[in-house]
């Protein structure tokens, strides 16, 4: 299974940025990566990003979506819009989107859907707090994050899809789970999804780990098993520096 590595921009770089970020990225990486590379530049820049991708191999995701294809969501940014402006994957359930703008599994969940219809990969955030952990209810957490937001798929439908575990202790805060914690995390989620579906499909689903993720920590956190990739943030805004992470995989 390829290793799928995105870049996560969140509310930075303008349109210039964004054309600059990418010819940077594109000198310090061959043409055959070892990762699949996955950019997710803010919404107005996506358009003049897909332009200059068509000549690279990185994809491009959004970084949220509405349920609804149209209508009056002031706003809001359609499924049509992403697909348009060439994304492949778009980034839902993200830690960010839940607690600041209150996101529900429900709301997630209708968008998982919409995006599956469209043939849009969706890349599902889930991952508990601080207090959660120390309580001893990540597994709860995630089991019930996985299980509302995947509420009505069946197993065809979810072939493609790509789970994103960030802690939400851990990002934007410098912190990053240990090794064994990734591990263990991971191979939770991994056995969850083979009694919700089966174990062929629980191969096939590609992990992430996010969480304050950087050019020093990728190399060890991607040769943890049952990771299959990296979600990165605030690293990703720098070209070299997110170079240096796609190289360690």
């Amino acid at each position: 299974m390829q290793k799928l590595i995105i870049a996560n921009w969140k509310m930075n770089g303008t349109v210039q940025d964004a054309i600059k970020w990418i010819a940077e990225l594109q000198k310090r990486l061959d043409s055959i990566l070892p990762s699949e590379v996955v950019v997710a530049p803010p919404f107005t820049a996506l358009y003049s990003a897909q332009v200059i991708l068509q000549e690279t191999p990185f994809k491009l995701a959004g970084q949220n979506m509405h349920w609804e294809s149209t209508g009056a969501f002031t706003g809001e940014v359609s499924p049509l819009f992403l697909k348009e402006a060439g994304c492949q994957y778009v980034i839902l359930g993200h830690s960010e989107r839940r607690s600041i703008f209150g996101e529900t599994d429900e709301g997630i969940n209708k968008k998982i859907i919409t995006a599956m219809t469209l043939d849009l990969i969706p890349i599902f955030c889930i991952g508990e707090t601080e207090m959660e952990r120390q309580e001893g209810q990540m597994g709860f957490i995630l089991e019930n994050q996985i299980r509302k937001g995947l509420k009505g798929l069946h197993i065809h439908d979810i072939s493609d899809l790509v789970i994103a575990y960030e802690p939400i202790w851990a990002i934007g805060t410098g912190l990053t789970a240990t090794p064994s914690q990734i591990e263990e995390t991971h191979g939770y989620i991994r056995n969850f999804l083979e009694k919700f579906y089966d174990a062929p499909m629980a191969r096939k689903i590609r992990i992430l780990y996010g969480g304050s993720v950087n050019e020093n920590n990728a190399g060890v956190i991607l040769k943890i098993k049952n990771v299959d990739g990296l979600l990165v943030g605030g690293a990703s805004l720098d070209a070299q520096k997110f170079a240096k992470i796609v190289k360690s995989g």
